[in-house]
This record gives C-alpha cells, structure tokens and sequence, in this order.
C-alpha cells in the first residue's frame, strides 16, 4: 500500500512537470517576442545555455541558426539564411516573389491590383509586348543554377570614399548597383563588377559610353511611361517627347533586348506598404509612400538571395554638408527636398534589418555606432 502511494506521488509529481514544461514551452515565444522587442532585434550569440538569463531561453532560434550554419567553413554561402533571419522579425515573410516580371507575371494577383509603381495595372499590354521581346527572365544560366547566392546591393553614398572595398564587392556573385552610379575611376572603392543595374528613365546612364560591358540593364518602373521609354530603348528608337519625365532621360541604352529586364513591381509594394508602413494612398503614388531605389533593391535581395549585404547606405542628415554621393559633389541638404521619400522611416527600416542581422553593412553607415 505505502508502494502504491509512491507512485501515486511519483504519478502526480510527474504530471505536474509535464504540464509545467508544456506551459513554459508555450509562454517561451511571448517572451522571446518582448525580449526581441526591449533589445531592438540584436541579434544573440551561441554563447552556453544560462537558466538564469531570459535572453538565452529566447535564444532558440538563434541556436537554430548556428546549428544550422556553424559546420560551414569561413566564407561560405549560407543557404536560405537571410529569409531565415528576416522571418524572425518579420514572421509573415516569405521568399516567393521572382527578381524580374515573366510571361507568367499575372498569376502573382498582389501586383495586379495597383498601377505603378505598386504594381501593373492597366500597362499588361505593353509589358507583355516587351517581354515578348526581351524573351529572357532570369539572372542567367551560370547564376540561376547556384545553389546558394551572396549578393550585395551598392549603394551611391559618399560614405564609400576611401573605403578600399572595391576587391571585396567582385567577390559577391551578384553585385547590383542602382540608377548611373558609375564605376570606371572608382574601382578601388566600389569594385568593377556589375551583375544588376537597376535603373529607371531619369536615373539612367545618358552616356552610352559609361555603361559597364556586361550586366543586365532592369527597369523599375515608377509610372506608365517609363515602359512606353523601355519599348522606345529595346527598339532603339529615338524618344519623340519627353512630356511626362520630371528631368531628362537616357536617349538610348546600349543593351540587346535580350539583356534587358522589367523589375517586379511587388518589391516596391512590399517595401513601402508592409515592411516600412509608408502610407497607402489607396495604392497611388503620393507624398512619402515612396521607398528609394536602394530599399527596393534590399527587398528584391531578400527574396532572391542567400545572404545579403550592402554598401554605400545611409543618410547622415546632421552632416548636410558632406557629399551625397561617392561620385560628386551634391551635398547630403539635397535629400530633404526629396517630397517622394521618407527617409526616417526608411532608415528605421533598415537599421532594423542591421540589428537583427538579415544584411551586414560594410560601410557602417546605417546604424554609425547604434548597432
């Protein structure tokens, strides 16, 4: 009988375990979301186990990741790791949504509900015209059959000057650079590779003889005409008017159809509405729903890439002096007249992808000392 009672006890004692480590393992993901919260998404080491340090138990997917990424030798891809560190701070991420728009472009339904830049509504004609032409949709062969993809986005600051990271961008597998930031002259810091460039009309490179030798000249388009300027470029065709431009456009871009792209549009919707929360202005483009080229293009990576990093980011407004860009003198006053951007809520944005470690910054100049 005393037996009986034992394990009765014993029994008891072991049922109220269980449900306290169900209880415990339930509660672990609210406290690990208000630890996240208090520490600003920093990203947690692999450091051992400590029952007494909250920090740890809210850890676990950390640990996840280093056990998953810890037997890869130094310097190699990580498969799949910048959408595993991205759905930690953002859990309704997910990685489907192609680079560029295809034949196949209408069963994404997200961008078929919104005109530009937001998505095609109302320019399906014309842009399966231009892909009927273009007849090519990915990065390439060599770079689609990659089994993982490091990438990194160029930014056009002047934080790059002096950098010396020229050598270690070429090592990326895809480099992209935005609008006509150019690289001949300034190979030491910005490197000579170019993979993407990513562009709209009135950022385009206007000198033909500025453009790289090889790269895939993408359009993101901001309005109806810019696919109305694309079609003009694929035929080489000279430009009748510029009505509807806000300042002059490239006259003609050296590329074959073949070599040219149409960016997805879903970036730019995505980047704007669901990850920075600019305003929806019931999807037009308005004052300060607009993310700037080099966001969208981080958004574009996220989806596409294995692992992400960028350089030439970040806006030091306390310094309106300083030079906007690596590659002229137009000093950093002239981004506050910009009425499309939002630039502090971008850069709350991105410092938040910094901290939680979804992209390194080479150039430090998202989060200066904050990170």
């Amino acid at each position: 009988m005393y037996v009986n009672a034992r394990r009765s006890q014993s029994s008891k004692f072991k049922l109220k375990f269980c449900r306290l480590f169900l209880s415990l393992f339930l509660t672990i993901p609210q406290l690990c979301k208000s630890f996240y919260m208090s520490k600003g998404y920093r990203q947690f080491t692999s450091l051992p186990f400590n029952p007494g340090n909250i920090g740890r138990l809210c850890s676990y997917r950390s640990l996840e990741l280093t056990y998953k990424y810890g037997n890869l030798s130094e310097g190699a891809c990580k498969p799949g790791f910048a959408a595993a560190k991205m759905t930690v701070i953002y859990p309704k991420f997910t990685k489907l949504a192609p680079v560029f728009l295809d034949p196949n472009y209408k069963r994404f339904s997200r961008i078929g509900n919104f005109p530009p830049p937001f998505g095609v509504k109302s320019q399906e004609t014309i842009i399966d015209h231009l892909l009927s032409l273009t007849k090519n949709y990915g990065l390439g062969e060599d770079l689609d059959s990659l089994n993982c993809k490091k990438c990194i986005i160029i930014g056009n600051g002047g934080i790059l000057v002096n950098k010396s990271l020229g050598q270690k961008i070429d090592e990326y597998d895809v480099v992209v650079r935005l609008n006509g930031a150019p690289v001949k002259c300034f190979e030491k810091d910005v490197g000579s590779k170019t993979t993407l460039r990513i562009t709209y009309p009135e950022g385009a490179i206007q000198k033909t003889e500025h453009y790289e030798d090889q790269s895939l000249f993408v359009l993101s388009a901001f309005k109806a005409q810019d696919f109305k300027w694309l079609r003009h470029m694929v035929y080489k065709q000279n430009l009748r008017s510029t009505d509807g431009f806000w300042k002059s456009v490239a006259r003609r871009v050296p590329r074959e159809a073949s070599d040219m792209r149409i960016l997805n549009p879903y970036f730019i919707q995505e980047a704007s509405f669901k990850l920075i929360g600019l305003p929806h202005n019931n999807g037009q483009m308005g004052r300060g729903n607009i993310p700037t080229l080099g966001t969208v293009a981080i958004t574009m990576a996220l989806h596409n890439c294995d692992e992400v990093a960028v350089a030439g980011f970040g806006y030091n407004m306390s310094t309106p002096d300083a030079p906007l860009h690596y590659y002229e003198k137009v000093k950093m006053l002239a981004i506050k007249e910009s009425w499309t951007h939002n630039i502090p809520k971008e850069k709350e944005f991105l410092q938040k992808l910094v901290k939680a470690g979804v992209i390194q910054d080479l150039t430090n100049g998202i989060c200066g000392a904050k990170c």
